[in-house]
């Protein structure tokens, strides 16, 4: 998405990367680089070259192309380079570009909502002044647009989101969405099999003492054998989905827990106060959500068979991977 997007500033980008790409190749510009850095007082930064398949190495050239500005400048002058060099409104064009762009490689490191991402941009739609980053932004709106539509009524996303105690309802711009992902959860909830829940020790005993053999208690009276029949009857009359729109309703007025906190802990020690939607929750915040992870370990493998080692065991390939990714 963004990387289409950038294609209305390629003329500069090319600039930026011929620069870049000088002085990689050349020993002799770089040493005069960073010592023009070291006459100005500014940090040795080596400059950074993009990878066509991660946008955000283009951001992070453009940041340390700027950072630099003033002895890339300076240094091109001294070593009379050919080149096209960036005038001062392309100068400009890049510092609003990066600007547009954070908030994208901020999502991109921790997944966000788009839909704030969708307002920043908007902000920043206003805010820009050179007309080939306002390109840029209509183009990265135009684009978030298609792909972020109806996003709200993404069954695996809208239920995910509602179970995070960190967002419930807030994160919805669409009521109508939100009242749907309730529906479904609540009717999830309602089908859930309480019966494999296991029991709590009697008493509340854990340890030791919840471990000893139940002592035999004295004949009840039939009073209370009388009571503890039509508790048990009024029991297994009880409608599932009365109880699971109770613990939703209930889950919903809890207060929201900071954004930085584990919605896992939470759900952890509230599941015995909602049984039913924690076992909906398990079945939706499992979900990982971004393919990094699987294709990290994809990577990992190709690392670990190489030509000098390819007769590893399937097995033992599977245990080698595991470790790699779960060992501190």
């Amino acid at each position: 998405m963004v990387r289409d997007a950038l294609k209305v500033m390629k003329p500069t980008l090319d600039k930026v990367k011929g620069m870049v790409e000088f002085f990689h190749k050349s020993t002799r510009a770089t040493e005069k680089l960073k010592s023009t850095q070291r006459q100005m007082d500014m940090p040795e930064l080596r400059l950074k070259q993009d990878c066509v398949t991660r946008w955000n190495s283009t951001l992070y050239m453009l940041k340390r192309v700027l950072e630099s500005k003033d002895a890339i400048i300076s240094t091109l002058a001294l070593i009379n380079a050919h080149m096209d060099a960036l005038d001062q409104e392309e100068w400009e064009a890049l510092q609003e570009t990066c600007t547009v762009l954070e908030p994208f490689e901020q999502v991109t490191v921790e997944i966000s909502s788009e839909r704030g991402l969708q307002k920043i941009t908007a902000y920043n739609q206003t805010q820009v002044t050179k007309r080939k980053v306002t390109e840029l932004v209509t183009a990265l709106s135009t684009s978030m647009d298609r792909k972020f539509h109806r996003m709200e009524y993404n069954t695996v996303l809208s239920e995910s989101t509602v179970l995070d105690p960190r967002f419930k309802r807030l994160a919805f711009n669409d009521n109508c969405a939100v009242d749907e992902a309730l529906q479904r959860v609540t009717a999830a909830a309602a089908r859930c099999d309480l019966s494999s829940q296991p029991a709590q020790p009697p008493g509340g005993q854990e340890g030791e003492e919840g471990a000893r053999a139940p002592e035999v208690e004295p004949q009840m009276s039939a009073v209370w054998r009388l009571f503890d029949a039509r508790a048990t009857e009024d029991i297994a009359r009880r409608n599932p989905s009365a109880d699971a729109m109770l613990e939703v309703r209930s889950y919903l007025e809890e207060p929201l827990i900071p954004r930085t906190a584990d919605p896992l802990s939470w759900w952890e020690s509230k599941a015995s106060v909602y049984p039913r939607l924690v076992k909906v929750m398990a079945r939706r915040l499992c979900i990982v959500a971004t393919s990094v992870p699987s294709e990290r370990i994809f990577s990992k493998t190709g690392q670990i068979i190489t030509e000098r080692r390819n007769r590893i065991n399937p097995s033992k390939l599977r245990h080698l991977v595991f470790l790699n990714a779960n060992l501190p």
